[in-house]
């Protein structure tokens, strides 16, 4: 859904463009002209070139504000076309409904929070919308170097290579899957200190990659400048992918039993894709809005 939108944002609209360069030429030529035809002392030139251009400016200005407005209005008008013909989806719903987890989204900050209570311990988890505008489909287009000169002079190695192309074809129609970045802090009560596990949300799964703790959780949080700087001179553990597959597997079991499981990994991506849809629409209001002023 999110690079169909992007696409489509992107597409040419049916709304004539002001050419800039000759709007720069007009605003140019008119006081350059003139100055030339006159005869007049200094003083009177000044008057005139000063007199007579302001209006011609004023009136450029406002023919470009004016433009500006109904391009932006035309890009809210399209997206919210976009909006009526695309289902919410059923995930988001879903998710909210049965999760114990609360949702803290503000509207016009691109970070979305879920928290919720398990025991003595205070969970939160933290996204961002930033994550879709960063997103790189190409990135996910490179596969692994294909088959070489001599297999492909082979029989089986023009089966392989045609079955391949066809793969390619396929996976262009298809939309990459947008990697979502979470941030996990699990935190004690009584100044117990905090986890803080990072991980990615991707095609219906949570992938771990490092695994924090620390003894203060205002650092879990980076909650201050001071903060932040002290959880940089923390020892971070080692990789995740790195520790014992036993290891591994109960710290994901971990994650699991406090509600950090496959139907969250549903839900942010498409979440997210609505927010950013919501904050797209509220931008366009405020810059036609202050356009238009």
């Amino acid at each position: 859904m999110m690079s169909l939108r992007s696409v489509a944002r992107s597409a040419p609209r049916t709304l004539t463009r002001l050419s800039s360069t000759a709007l720069r030429q007009s605003r140019v030529a008119q006081p350059a002209s003139l100055l030339r035809t006159s005869c007049a002392p200094l003083r009177t030139s000044q008057l005139v070139a000063t007199f007579s251009s302001t209006p011609l400016r004023r009136a450029q200005e406002s023919e470009v504000n004016q433009e500006l407005a109904a391009k932006l209005e035309s890009e809210l008008q399209f997206e919210s076309e976009m909006g009526e013909n695309e289902p919410g989806p059923a995930s988001i719903k879903d998710f909210l409904d049965n999760s114990p987890y609360q949702l803290k989204d503000e509207p016009g900050k691109q970070d979305v929070f879920l928290t919720r209570k398990f025991g003595n311990e205070t969970i939160t988890v933290s996204f961002s919308v930033a994550d879709l505008a960063t997103f790189d489909p190409e990135m996910y287009n490179d596969e692994d170097a294909g088959l070489g000169d001599e297999d492909m002079e082979t029989p089986e190695g023009k089966r392989l290579a045609e079955a391949e192309e066809a793969e390619e074809m396929d996976r262009e129609h298809e939309e990459p899957p947008v990697p979502c970045r979470l941030n996990i802090v699990v935190e004690k009560e009584g100044g117990k200190g905090a986890l803080n596990i990072e991980a990615v949300a991707q095609d219906g799964a949570i992938m771990i990659e490092n695994f924090y703790y620390y003894s203060d959780a205002k650092m879990a949080h980076s909650s201050t400048p001071q903060a932040t700087h002290e959880a940089e001179d923390v020892y971070p553990g080692p990789p995740f992918a790195s520790l014992d597959e036993d290891l591994q597997i109960l710290m994901e079991r971990f994650l699991e039993e406090r509600g950090i499981s496959q139907a969250m990994a549903v839900f942010v991506p498409d979440y997210l894709d609505v927010k950013e849809q919501r904050e797209y629409q509220a931008w366009l209001k405020k810059v036609k809005n202050f356009v238009q002023v």
